[in-house]
């Protein structure tokens, strides 16, 4: 008897036409993630559907895939945009997605053009023992990519087991809609871009930024310091909960009203801090960052200095700023901090939702993520999302960092993705500030040694990046200081 999948997945290059056309493919949409140098969508169709779509439109590269055992969680694994050199230490890179795989003693896989030689290569009793404990299974795999179906517990925790230079992401439970940003508030921006000009009250805020402070403020949330007792941020480690109630107090501090927000069990809060506006609107401008962090593989040490300590440091010396200069916004701006990020952007995916179902009128978001580091042969940098975001938010932050930090050179980098995909996905304008345009160079990333006392940490990087994220913030927001 031939054995009767429980889903069935389709994985495509992602093609927005599908959203546009009355596609029931729509309607099973989990999400686009990276495989190498294309972006896949990931669906869950009925059997009609993918018939149908199979017959029209199908692309030479679309991969059907049979779930033969009941579906738990799908994690996406990819590969990160690292550059050759670090790849070279990593012996053999090729083989690191194999090893994790056999690790995990995932149940095979093929891939299939057509659901019937799915169903045919899978000779199975349908009636096979229903108390049998599920496997996992692997649903998709390339040279750059894999899609898993796993138990609720591996999901929560295969982050600290994917190879140093791979990420993973857990796909939602149900299908989501994909909603572009719309041409109305993209105009909005490029408009803005237009008519920025140096504003010399900008220029005195944001060179206000303490690197003095900077450097206090990462060693406790490194615990290099030696007081604040962090070993790791990871969003299950009791650190994270440590620097969230010490993140939110020192926000509080400088006049903005903060919560922690749970989002999932068992993980760390995201820190949400929001300053009103002095004029009556609903516009706001969000800044963010992810304070939880990722280590060396089998260790519990996640200092997080440069991902993220740097662009949460960079929110800090923001917040101190505010205060210290009485800074009254014309528009509502909001300085967040992400957990959950190196699980797969959960944090950002769940306040973006939350915003998206509220209507909020969000009228930019920019994240920065890992801002500090350096190489000495280099100039400091400015990298900007060559893919995943908004490019005119992008062309605005450009701009703005031509006029206040002038001594970054600004690029596109390849680098995909921080927790500003989440609000783009939503249809709100977002862009990421990464250190550097091009590929990720830091030989600390995603390792138990990236504190911020090593060759490469730039703190005078990390203020010029913060001082750009800062003055987008001025002038889209809108701003009076008490003379």
């Amino acid at each position: 008897m031939n054995a009767i999948p429980f889903a069935l997945l389709l994985i495509t290059p992602f093609d927005s036409a599908i959203f546009q056309r009355e596609s029931c493919l729509s309607t099973s949409y989990y999400g686009t993630y990276r495989d190498g140098p294309t972006y896949q969508a990931v669906y869950a169709p009925e059997q009609k559907c993918i018939d149908n779509w199979v017959s029209d439109f199908a692309a030479e590269s679309a991969t059907i895939s049979a779930a033969f055992q009941p579906v738990r969680l799908l994690v996406w694994v990819e590969e990160e945009s690292v550059d050759e050199t670090l790849k070279s230490q990593v012996v053999p890179f090729g083989s690191e997605l194999d090893s994790f795989l056999e690790r995990l003693s995932l149940s095979s896989y093929q891939s299939y053009r057509g659901l019937d030689q799915a169903l045919e290569d899978h000779e199975q009793d349908v009636l096979a023992d229903s108390e049998q404990e599920p496997q996992d299974e692997l649903l998709y795999r390339s040279p750059h990519a894999a899609l898993l179906s796993v138990s609720h517990d591996k999901a929560r925790t295969i982050d600290t087991l994917v190879p140093r230079f791979w990420k993973s992401t857990i796909l939602p439970t149900s299908p989501v809609d994909y909603i572009p940003v719309p041409l109305y508030t993209a105009q909005r921006i490029q408009d803005m871009t237009r008519n920025v000009r140096f504003d010399p009250v900008v220029a005195s805020v944001v060179n206000s930024l303490s690197v003095t402070q900077m450097k206090n403020d990462i060693r406790f949330l490194t615990g290099e310091d030696g007081k604040s007792g962090i070993v790791s941020r990871h969003s299950f480690a009791e650190g994270s909960r440590t620097a969230a109630s010490w993140i939110k107090e020192r926000i509080e501090d400088t006049g903005a009203v903060c919560e922690l927000k749970p989002f999932l069990s068992g993980y760390a809060p995201n820190v949400v801090c929001r300053y009103e506006a002095i004029v009556n609107t609903s516009e706001t401008v969000l800044i963010s960052a992810h304070y939880d962090s990722r280590g060396s593989f089998g260790s519990t040490r996640a200092p997080g200095g440069n991902d993220d300590g740097s662009g949460t440091t960079g929110i800090l010396s923001i917040a101190r700023a505010i205060g210290a200069k009485g800074v009254n916004f014309h528009t509502n701006v909001e300085l967040v901090l992400f957990a959950g990020e190196e699980q797969g952007l959960l944090g950002s995916k769940a306040y973006s939702r939350e915003l998206r179902a509220a209507e909020s009128n969000l009228t930019l978001v920019i994240q920065a993520d890992m801002t500090a580091y350096h190489a000495l042969d280099e100039p400091p940098q400015l990298g900007l999302p060559k893919t995943i975001g908004s490019p005119e938010a992008g062309d605005l932050v450009s701009a703005i960092a031509g006029i206040y930090s002038p001594e970054l050179v600004v690029g596109y980098t390849s680098v995909c993705c921080s927790d500003h995909q989440s609000f783009h996905e939503q249809g709100f304008p977002a862009t990421q500030l990464f250190e550097r345009a091009g590929p990720i160079f830091d030989p600390m990333y995603h390792n138990s040694g990236d504190l911020s006392d090593r060759e490469g940490y730039d703190f005078e990087q990390l203020k010029a990046i913060a001082k750009v994220q800062f003055a987008t913030v001025l002038h889209v927001a809108g701003f009076d200081i008490p003379k």
